[in-house]
């Protein structure tokens, strides 16, 4: 951990005192966490105070299921996709088919309780910079209420924000208060839902398509069926063993440069050749 990190968290840590919720540190980067209602003028604080003049980034998170996995790790084999159970997870399921609870289903007939939705489900996060001080800064809010998901606008206080926000409510439904355009900005016109909540259908909920007789694009059920999705594993297989093998033969096969006539390097050359050749 750098110095000048360490002395912007003693400086935050002093100057917030209690509004402060949380400031940890994480990648050599410093993350301040603030309650709703101190979003706006913490943010204020932070540009004129701090010197955080540069708004890079503003994403919205959903802790829905957050650290939940859908792998069997005991009553199969630690390889392949066996390990994958039948989850009914966030995201597991068709449109209109919600389930209830977190976690694999054992049979496709069972019927799930009420959800579990964590206390603290929606939340924002601005990666702030200061080019004077060169110094970053990670600042996160939860949202207050996770059924209608509202933080204040910082569009106000930088200005570049606008599509960001715009994009966190598009893909979350969050609505930032005081927004000037707040509408909709990667999804078509009429789409329903927000496609990264965790309780959004991973395939989706219709299927587009252009029809050649109907000389429009038309709207159809979803055709494919949910899985697990499966991580990326990187193995030391063939593969890999091959790419190395095919470099060391290339550089073996690089030609070495013949030495200049006259050299000493010439005649040692000529002299060595000349050896092998009177050798029995």
């Amino acid at each position: 951990m750098t110095e000048h990190v360490t002395a912007l968290v003693e400086r935050l840590r002093s100057h917030f005192g209690s509004r402060a919720l949380a400031l940890d540190i994480a990648c050599n980067e410093p993350t301040l966490e603030l309650a709703v209602g101190d979003w706006f003028a913490a943010a204020q604080e932070l540009r004129d105070a701090f010197g955080f003049e540069i708004a890079t980034d503003l994403c919205g998170v959903d802790y829905l299921s957050y650290g939940d996995d859908e792998w069997d790790t005991t009553d199969v084999s630690s390889e392949g996709f066996s390990r994958g159970v039948e989850g009914l997870g966030p995201g597991r399921f068709k449109w209109g088919q919600q389930p209830h609870e977190m976690g694999p289903k054992k049979d496709v007939n069972d019927v799930m309780p009420e959800a579990e939705t964590p206390s603290r489900r929606f939340a924002v996060v601005v990666h702030l910079l200061s080019i004077r001080n060169n110094q970053r800064l990670r600042l996160r809010c939860h949202c207050g209420d996770e059924a209608v998901a509202v933080v204040p606008s910082l569009v106000g206080i930088w200005p570049g924000l606008n599509w960001f926000e715009r994009e966190a409510f598009d893909l979350f439904g969050i609505i930032f208060d005081g927004h000037p355009d707040l509408r909709r900005l990667l999804t078509d016109y009429g789409f329903v839902g927000h496609p990264f909540r965790k309780d959004f259908p991973l395939i989706g909920n219709v299927e587009v398509r252009y029809d050649q007789d109907k000389q429009r694009v038309v709207y159809e059920p979803v055709s494919i069926e949910p899985r697990v999705l499966v991580p990326r594993v990187i193995r030391d297989d063939s593969r890999y063993l091959q790419a190395a093998n095919e470099k060391f033969a290339n550089v073996k096969a690089t030609p070495t440069p013949n030495p200049a006539p006259g050299s000493g390097e010439a005649s040692r050359t000529a002299e060595t050749a000349l050896k092998k050749e009177v050798t029995p």
